[in-house]
């Protein structure tokens, strides 16, 4: 009886753990994405709607919109340098990243959510404040 409740721990602990880490996983390839300034890959993990917060304007967008406005930013920015991050966490059953964009024309403060919707983790919002 011993052995089988220590192989049903092990196995729950197991798929948690995977869980984790697929979220994780998710969130690595987001940062990628927004290290290289490539808003048509950020774009894949958008959800239908999601916020978008830049230091000129804010609003809630239809993917196709937030892929537009997000490479209009980054050119308008002169590109992508890199973008450091700076801690990660979860919170109510979102994930969230924190990390200063650095483009050649300034540096933003940004802070990215994500939740689980059916299989995936999709970016919810994404915040742009200048430093």
């Amino acid at each position: 009886m011993k052995a089988l409740i220590t192989i049903i721990l092990l196995s729950v602990g197991v798929m948690l753990t995977g869980f984790a880490n697929k979220e994780a996983a998710e969130m690595d390839s987001v940062v990628v994405a927004l290290k290289s300034g490539n808003a048509n890959q950020l774009s894949r993990y958008f959800d239908n709607r999601i916020d978008i917060a830049l230091p000129e304007k804010s609003d809630n967008y239809s993917r196709s919109q937030a892929e537009m406005i997000l490479k209009d930013f980054f050119s308008n920015n002169g590109g992508v340098k890199n973008f450091e991050l700076k801690h990660r966490g979860e919170n109510n059953g979102a994930n969230f990243v924190i990390g200063l964009l650095m483009t050649n024309n300034g540096r933003y403060r940004t802070t990215l959510f994500m939740k689980q919707k059916g299989e995936k983790q999709l970016l919810q919002e994404m915040r742009f404040q200048q430093e």
